[in-house]
């Protein structure tokens, strides 16, 4: 083996109850992770190794340098610091960039943290009392997103998770001829195989067995948010939980005194982005990057998918894990649980952190299974972002991947265009009607139109909501007429053909 070869060699997380109290603030919350990630790889002065401090942006608090501060608690020395942007795919992607850089030869130890707290604060604000933590940011922070959206999408509501990804969960039903019915039956039971593994870990902020029906019937406790997702299928940010990750090499860790049984070697991994808008796309219920990322990462590891014993794929939605399970070719009779901690929605999704947790729990399931492989997955905005990463506490051939080659594969797909203000027929490719708490407020709507472009609009009848909610609407013809709706704001409005 490489001494070179990169492996995490320790870890640490944390679930905030509120039985005990308010959390923490992230910055008490990063410190105190690092120095339990440090003590669990029993080595020696690991902390004082570190020159690569990796920071995930927390949603709840906006620091004046996030990094620095950390950097002076611990009393790291100089080195490389990198504050992040918001994508669910930021800890592995971290874990990628910092594991290139330790294999050739630039950096010896990189340290990854994250915390969110928005439960907490969102108990403070219910109190009255604002959060008042330290080292306040003056002034806005700005956009910390990534990408950004297409004109049309901000004036059709293409804002929210929950909105877009219910989108992708209709165009693969559709895909698949499943009825409206039928397809919310399968979401719940994938659901419900996740809410069992989230009932036996004792740090998921929902550990409760539940079933299919009680995932998907629709109660005042549990209403829809965007169909075919109820309440109790979406991810849930509003969590107190931290976590941190080291990551070195094997010849490092041997001079720091690692146990060989505290490291968890980093076989592979590939990161890929699907066209950053969602009318853009091809096709709509499926997505290339994953397809293409998850191919390179395996292939780098030497391995197939039928190898992997452990997984957990990212699931904010249904449709991020039912992408997933299609690029990887993983069936219906497949009987691997598809999480390692519960997912979002059960175990938690606290903000861009979520695969901090998903690697940390991973490292501590293959620590005690020497011989079994693992892989974790990421997804960032909407289905956009996906990276991959692939473990084992057996050492083996490390490879980077080709990730330009793979981009390449996957912008050799091309793109629609996208037109801002059509008018007349046009075809029904995708869809999701958006409720609030009184009932189904409007639908996103992509549309074909006929000369192959595509573009958005949004539907706000109340019975044509209703019927696109019974029936499927995928492939239906419909009119599009210009003029904006006082409630959504949107210049493309739907009405039935």
């Amino acid at each position: 083996m490489d001494p070179r070869t990169p492996c995490i060699v320790g870890v640490a997380q944390k679930t905030y109850r509120e039985a005990d109290g308010d959390a923490p603030e992230p910055l008490a919350i990063w410190a105190a992770m690092a120095r339990e990630a440090a003590r669990d790889s029993g080595g020696n002065a690991v902390l004082d190794a570190v020159d690569s401090l990796q920071v995930v942006f927390p949603m709840a608090w906006q620091y004046d340098d996030p990094p620095a501060r950390l950097a002076e608690l611990l009393g790291l020395k100089d080195g490389d610091r990198y504050y992040s942007g918001v994508s669910g795919t930021t800890p592995q992607r971290m874990v990628n960039d910092c594991a290139r850089e330790i294999f050739e030869g630039r950096r010896d130890m990189a340290l990854i943290v994250s915390a969110e707290v928005l439960a907490t604060q969102k108990r403070m604000k219910k109190r009255g009392s604002s959060a008042g933590w330290s080292f306040p940011m003056e002034g806005s922070p700005g956009s910390r997103y990534v990408s950004e959206l297409h004109p049309s999408e901000a004036a059709h509501h293409v804002f929210q998770a929950y909105s877009s990804f219910a989108v992708f969960d209709v165009a693969r039903r559709a895909h698949l001829g499943l009825s409206p019915q039928e397809n919310r039956q399968r979401d719940g039971e994938l659901l419900a195989r996740m809410t069992g593994v989230a009932a036996n870990n004792p740090r998921a902020w929902f550990p409760i067995a539940q079933t299919a029906s009680e995932l998907i019937e629709v109660t005042p406790r549990n209403r829809m948010i965007s169909d075919p997702y109820a309440k109790n299928m979406v991810a849930i940010m509003d969590v107190d939980m931290g976590a941190a990750l080291l990551l070195t090499s094997h010849g490092k860790a041997d001079a720091l005194g690692v146990p060989k049984d505290r490291r968890v070697t980093l076989r592979a991994f590939c990161s890929a982005n699907d066209p950053t808008w969602i009318a853009a796309r091809h096709e709509l219920w499926r997505s290339r990057a994953m397809e293409e990322a998850s191919r390179e990462a395996l292939r780098c590891a030497g391995t197939d998918l039928d190898a992997i014993a452990q997984l957990d794929l990212y699931s904010c939605f249904a449709s991020s894990v039912n992408f997933a399970r299609d690029a990887l070719g993983i069936g219906d009779d497949d009987t691997r649980q598809l999480t390692v901690t519960g997912g979002l929605p059960y175990f938690g999704g606290p903000g861009n952190g979520y695969v901090t947790h998903s690697i940390a729990t991973l490292v501590e399931r293959l620590r005690e299974r020497p011989d079994e492989l693992g892989l974790v997955s990421g997804i960032g905005m909407h289905m956009e972002k996906h990276t991959y990463g692939i473990y084992s506490a057996t050492p083996g051939v490390f490879e980077l991947p080709d990730e330009a080659a793979v981009q390449a594969r996957v912008d050799a797909g091309g793109v629609r265009e996208i037109e801002t203000h059509p008018s007349g027929p046009a075809e029904v490719s995708a869809y999701s009607v958006v409720w609030n708490r009184e009932g189904p407020e409007y639908a996103l709507v992509v549309c074909e139109l006929p000369n192959g472009s595509r573009c958005y609009a949004n539907a706000v009848d109340l019975e044509l909501l209703a019927a696109m909610q019974r029936e499927e609407w995928v492939g239906r013809s419909v009119e599009l007429r210009p003029g904006e709706d006082p409630r959504t704001g949107a210049v493309n409005l739907l009405t039935a053909g």
